[in-house]
């Protein structure tokens, strides 16, 4: 593999994907799905991986696939897994990176989405950790309260999020603090369950397990 996390950062075509697609999500009223999420996300799912000893090159490529993984919402929120596959591929014909390396990413970005997707090899377990795990308070686009919806609700309610790996025990465990009088562990769950089942199975692909507290109370 030849090309690098930091030229994917400054791919014009890629960053107009970014942007127009998370444009789009606040017209609809999602939370933040910009540039600043993927890149989280990219730094994310590499210290994952980093921590159980995978290569470089592996590291290298789930940060290319963490920074891409959200394209497709240019073209459609529903599906946006497949389209970002699709766009992805068409991207990455155009650089020097080998036919084997794009199809790990186009398949990471393609199984990423709970919906339709799950963890197949180490570079899409790493992106799903990372993706399913961004819940914090400041992805809640700017908005009164009064108009915030369920998922805005259970964004705004967590007031503070950790992801831990002990490679010791193989356990990857995400800890939160839930304010409840925003938003109830029953909402939470009705919006986050089948994300972080998820989550479960991708940290099974790595050899480990995936644990979540909530509140101090162990959940998962």
């Amino acid at each position: 593999m030849i090309l690098t996390y930091d030229e994917i950062k400054k791919n014009k075509e890629i960053c107009e994907c970014l942007r127009k697609g998370d444009e789009n999500l606040g017209v609809l009223g999602y939370t933040d799905h910009s540039a600043a999420h993927c890149t989280m996300v990219a730094k994310r799912a590499a210290y994952i991986l980093k921590k159980f000893g995978y290569s470089e090159e592996d590291i290298e490529l789930v940060k290319i696939a963490g920074f891409m993984h959200d394209i497709g919402n240019v073209v459609n929120r529903r599906h946006h897994a497949e389209y970002g596959a699709i766009l992805a591929n068409e991207i990455l014909k155009k650089t020097d990176m080998s036919m084997k390396d794009r199809i790990t990413v186009v398949s990471a970005i393609g199984h990423h989405d709970e919906s339709t997707g799950g963890a197949t090899d180490p570079v899409s377990a790493a992106l799903i950790i990372a993706d399913k795990t961004d819940v914090r308070r400041n992805r809640v686009r700017e908005k009164a309260k009064e108009n915030f919806d369920i998922h805005d609700r259970v964004n705004y309610a967590v007031t503070d999020a950790a992801l831990k790996i002990n490679t010791d025990k193989k356990v990857i465990a995400l800890n939160l603090q839930i304010d409840t009088s925003i938003c109830s562990m029953y909402e939470y769950f009705d919006i986050f369950l089948g994300r972080m089942m998820m989550c479960r199975g991708a940290a099974g692909i790595l050899g480990a397990t995936f644990k979540l507290t909530a509140n101090g109370s162990k959940v998962l």
